[in-house]
């Protein structure tokens, strides 16, 4: 008997079909994984899988059981768990307690066992391979440690289905080994794990069927040792995509950024170079200092020592103003929370960074958004669309749409494609590309290597906060990075 049946599932917004006559089961001890571009019905699905939203037609069945008018308790208390990719902990709270709110009984004049729930908190932490403080609140963690926080939670239901949203999306690889450890765990005590991850090279690893969805349907449900990378994107994206890096070759101009001696908390001394047409990535694990030294040049966190110079001239960058003013944009790691203001439109995302003073011109304003996503090909219904309502993808390129127009000579860009889908990535490289041509000096993070080795004139490594060494293109492997990245490794050399 399946742990679960989706069966003929309907469901339209507004008039757009988001799922069409959709089929999706899911047996004890089985990875089963789930991908298609953004917008493809993967989301509308597990939603209605968890309860939070209602099919318009279909059936869903756990265990044989026909589940009717599903919601988010009943789902749960049905043994289903949700990972989500953008972590959900309220911020004022601690680690121990965002736990416990998942966890413990919701019973009106119940004493709170502190003890008790600090010790619950470290053992699921402790399961999951994160060294996190209990005691911490969870608006102080980093990205990985709140996913972390999110996965430790889930198996603390003990559920017997766990719906996986990219769970990896912002962990190094020493997280998804844990991560993968502990779904082989759940596996062997049966649980069933509807994973989905844009990563195609994660589902070799670790799942046992592959479905496919596209434009709302069903387009293939297949074995994952029948079917390789190549033919998962073709069902995909239904084209096949020749060049996921379409990488131009461009003759690097004048030094644009020059780094010397460059110390902050932890980070340095650093030294670098940028020039113009340049791509300059910026590879090692998480923590090792990346996005630190992105702080550092757009005045997030000044530096304490040494000399930043933009095109020959020496400036001090205590301020996002200041580096602003110096022709530097910076896309963050994470688009949802640092990137966009989701409630406001994709014109008003496109011209924050250059708002004028005094009155708004709104008519500037659109205009300004509208030549921007008609030349990044931004799809949305308008320019007055609430960012939230965009794909990943699109979000991604209103970011960059905000930067392009100020017009900087340089670009900060961490982790550019993360949670974005094969196609819109190709989408996005070929913007980075093109925006490279045009003589723009990019600094970019990636904690994928193919897409570091596949869109990078050079190569920095960084480790312990410091600056490993520098490859070139023609040089570079995924082997001779992770011999910089990693400490013990370049010890021993």
């Amino acid at each position: 008997m399946s742990l679960l049946e989706a069966a003929g599932i309907y469901k339209s917004y507004a008039g757009v079909q988001a799922l069409k006559n959709v089929r999706f089961s899911l047996a004890p001890s089985e990875v089963h994984a789930l991908i298609g571009e953004n917008g493809a019905g993967k989301s509308t699905l597990i939603k209605i899988i968890t309860g939070a939203i209602q099919p318009d037609a279909g059936r869903l069945t756990i265990e044989g059981h026909t589940i009717d008018q599903p919601t988010p308790a009943g789902m749960k208390s049905r043994g289903v768990a949700a990972i989500y990719q953008q972590p959900s902990l309220f911020g004022h709270l601690t680690v121990a307690e965002n736990i416990a709110l998942a966890l413990e009984p919701r019973t009106p004049f119940a004493k709170v066992n502190w003890s008790q729930r600090r010790t619950r908190a470290t053992e699921l932490l402790a399961r999951v391979g994160a060294s996190i403080n209990p005691d911490q609140d969870a608006a102080s963690l980093s990205m990985p440690q709140q996913q972390m926080v999110e996965i430790a939670k889930a198996i603390g239901c003990e559920a017997k289905i766990f719906v996986m949203d990219e769970p990896t999306a912002s962990l190094s690889d020493k997280e998804v080994d844990n991560l993968f450890r502990v779904i082989g765990e759940l596996r062997a005590k049966g649980a069933g794990i509807i994973y989905i991850s844009h990563r195609l090279e994660e589902l070799a690893r670790i799942s046992d069927r592959v479905s496919v969805l596209r434009d709302g349907e069903l387009i293939a449900t297949k074995q994952r040792n029948e079917v390789g990378r190549e033919e998962l994107v073709h069902l995909m994206v239904g084209r096949d995509v020749s060049a996921i890096f379409p990488k131009q070759k461009v003759s690097a101009g004048d030094t644009v950024v020059r780094l010397r001696a460059i110390k902050a908390q932890g980070i340095g001394p650093i030294d670098l170079d940028i020039r113009a047409g340049e791509i300059v990535g910026l590879a090692g694990l998480v923590g090792s200092g990346r996005t630190e030294l992105a702080n550092i040049l757009f005045g997030l966190t000044p530096a304490t020592s040494g000399v930043i110079e933009i095109r020959g001239k020496p400036i001090a960058i205590q301020s996002p103003q200041d580096a602003i003013s110096a022709g530097i944009g910076y896309v963050p790691e994470d688009r949802r929370r640092h990137g966009l203001i989701q409630e406001m439109s994709v014109a008003e995302n496109t011209t924050l960074a250059k708002l004028p003073p005094g009155f708004l011109n709104f008519a500037k304003e659109e205009s300004t958004a509208k030549e921007f996503a008609h030349r990044l090909g931004t799809k949305t219904p308008s320019v007055d669309t609430p960012a939230a309502n965009l794909s990943g993808g699109n979000q991604q390129k209103v970011v960059l749409s905000r930067w392009l127009a100020t017009k900087p000579s340089v670009l900060l860009l961490d982790e550019p494609t993360q949670g974005i889908d094969v196609g819109a990535k190709a989408e996005v490289h070929a913007l980075i590309s093109e925006m490279a041509r045009e003589g723009m000096a990019i600094l970019m993070i990636s904690s994928e290597l193919p897409e570091i080795l596949g869109m990078s004139d050079r190569i920095a490594v960084m480790s312990e906060g410091k600056l490993a060494g520098i490859l070139n293109r023609a040089e570079a492997t995924q082997e001779s990075i992770l011999h910089l990245a990693l400490p013990c490794k370049r010890g021993a050399a």
